[in-house]
């Protein structure tokens, strides 16, 4: 598999890719930038290693028995974030014939100075692995400074991502600090930046009785990010097989594309569920929702 991907090509393919999209929005907020990458489907590491330090392995045995090629790392603990650790991604994912598109680090909160630090960190090993998105979401709602820190913290960080040409996605979850529209409104009104946005895990919406179709109103020109998950019931946040619980992904992700979204769709159906067989799980997802990718 993949026996002719060479490194010119490897880092060819994975060079970062400029450009600002042009929408229409209904404030005069700067919209998103976007690469002219039309929509592909990508996976999360979560999904096959949980959230414990398994440094990737079980993702990397899994992935490349999948169709799916494009992969978000979740780097969260300490020796994934360090120079060797970045490395390594670069060089399996070089031997996988996979591609790095986007780092996952810890959330938004305490001293806005360390955290600021860290996220700085974390864009400079992005651009160095050659992708062009960075994702966090927020502390449990009310602690570790509240969306007052998410703010301030947003605010150091607009201005480097812009130099740097990093997306920075704001995600939100259930019972956190970035939960709900009036909480994005407060962003996006104290950040405006073409690359400060949105992503929307349209799970943890559900979870937290936020439409996401009223989202996608709201906010279509400002998200740059899709989390693809399943909830069993509005109003209640547990994550189950895609399909067996209430989120109407299909629906929300056609409604993304009608407003032009450009960019990915990440499979984050996790922590890895008892009883499914993890190649046979990501393939049919992959499957059901590659009807949706439309590459430029």
């Amino acid at each position: 598999m993949f026996t002719n991907l060479n490194r010119r090509d490897f880092v060819k393919s994975s060079a970062l890719l400029a450009g600002v999209g042009l929408s229409t929005t209904h404030t005069n907020q700067k919209p998103v930038s976007q690469e002219k990458l039309g929509v592909e489907l990508a996976i999360a590491t979560i999904c096959l290693d949980g959230f414990g330090d398994e440094f990737f392995e079980p993702a990397f045995e899994i992935i490349p028995q999948t169709p799916i090629r494009n992969v978000e790392f979740n780097v969260w603990h300490p020796r994934a974030l360090s120079p060797a650790g970045i490395d390594s991604i670069r060089e399996r994912c070089y031997l996988n014939g996979l591609k790095p598109i986007s780092l996952q680090g810890s959330s938004f909160g305490g001293n806005a100075a360390k955290d600021t630090s860290h996220k700085l960190w974390l864009m400079e090993k992005t651009r160095e692995l050659g992708c062009r998105r960075v994702k966090f979401t927020g502390a449990r709602r009310g602690e570790q400074g509240g969306l007052d820190t998410v703010i301030e913290v947003l605010k150091e960080l607009a201005p480097a991502a812009e130099e740097m040409d990093i997306l920075i996605a704001v995600e939100n979850h259930a019972n956190n600090n970035i939960e709900n529209i009036e909480d994005y409104e407060k962003i996006f009104a104290e950040v405006d930046s073409s690359h400060v946005g949105m992503c929307l895990d349209m799970g943890h919406f559900d979870g937290a009785s936020v439409s996401n179709f009223d989202v996608i109103e709201h906010f279509h020109d400002k998200i740059n990010h899709i989390d693809l998950k399943d909830v069993v019931a509005f109003g209640t946040y547990k994550s189950v097989p895609y399909g067996e619980g209430i989120t109407k992904g299909e629906d929300i992700v056609q409604a993304l594309i009608d407003k032009n979204y450009s960019g990915y769709i990440i499979i984050e159906q996790a922590p890895p569920m008892e009883g499914l067989e993890l190649v046979t799980e990501m393939t049919r997802i992959y499957n059901q929702f590659s009807k949706f990718e439309k590459r430029v």
